[in-house]
């Protein structure tokens, strides 16, 4: 039986990578942290892992400081981006937090070496906290500037062996259009590698859509906003878009 004919009492993949923007874990606020919405995420992440699924996680930091937009702003833009890497080991570190006060065993590790402060990214250790039923929150990105945590969480699945990254974003799927500005816009159902990076669909970008493509990983793209989202979408519930090979 392939992963994707799974029954709906277990998981459409065995090990997923999750993307969660930095913006999914500040709630109502402008900008920072809001505890009740790390408690919910964390529960999610919990629920998918209890499912049987080996759970990663890459997440971002824009709602500390985005690189891009500090480059804009005339900072250089390496230093920028390296900036932006550190704002994410802060939401890994809450995160991790988060899902140890529910009894969930998580570790950080950042492609930014920090050691007094979380482990250093490698693939060796982070497939063995997968096997001891840790959640890993991969902070730092790639350890590179003029690279996204989109592209970082295409990479670490790449190299995790990783069979889907699901990316948790503000809305339920790709669309035609941005849906919160065009009343027409339309929701794809499934879309290839090539179709999502011919259309310009800029709910990732180019080089993660065509990362996931030469590895042939499946991109899942759903909704965070309810709670139960994360394992809904890991059992093929509720609304998302599935770009696969």
């Amino acid at each position: 039986m392939s992963d994707q004919d799974a029954p709906r009492n277990e998981p459409l993949f065995k090990r997923v990578v999750i993307k969660l923007s930095g913006e999914a874990l500040m709630g109502a606020h402008p900008h920072g942290l809001d505890m009740p919405t790390l408690t919910r995420i964390a529960a999610d992440l919990k629920a998918a892992r209890d499912l049987g699924a080996q759970v990663a996680v890459v997440v971002g930091g824009g709602n500390f400081f985005r690189g891009i937009a500090g480059a804009d702003k005339g900072i250089e833009r390496a230093r920028a981006d390296s900036i932006g890497m550190l704002a994410t080991v802060m939401n890994a570190l809450a995160l991790e937090g988060s899902l140890e006060e529910i009894g969930q065993p998580a570790r950080v590790l950042s492609a930014v070496a920090m050691p007094s402060v979380c482990q250093p990214y490698s693939r060796q250790a982070a497939l063995a906290h997968l096997v001891k039923r840790r959640i890993i929150l991969l902070a730092g990105g790639t350890g590179n500037p003029f690279f996204t945590t989109d592209t970082g969480a295409a990479l670490r699945a790449a190299e995790l062996s990783a069979n889907a990254v699901m990316k948790a974003t503000q809305v339920d799927g790709i669309y035609t259009e941005d849906p919160k500005k065009s009343a027409t816009a339309k929701r794809y159902e499934r879309l290839t590698h090539d179709e999502a990076i011919d259309g310009n669909l800029a709910v990732m970008d180019t080089a993660a859509f065509a990362l996931a493509r030469e590895n042939r990983i499946p991109i899942i793209v759903f909704s965070i906003l309810e709670p139960g989202a994360i394992p809904a979408a890991l059992l093929g519930k509720g609304r998302a878009t599935y770009v696969m090979p």
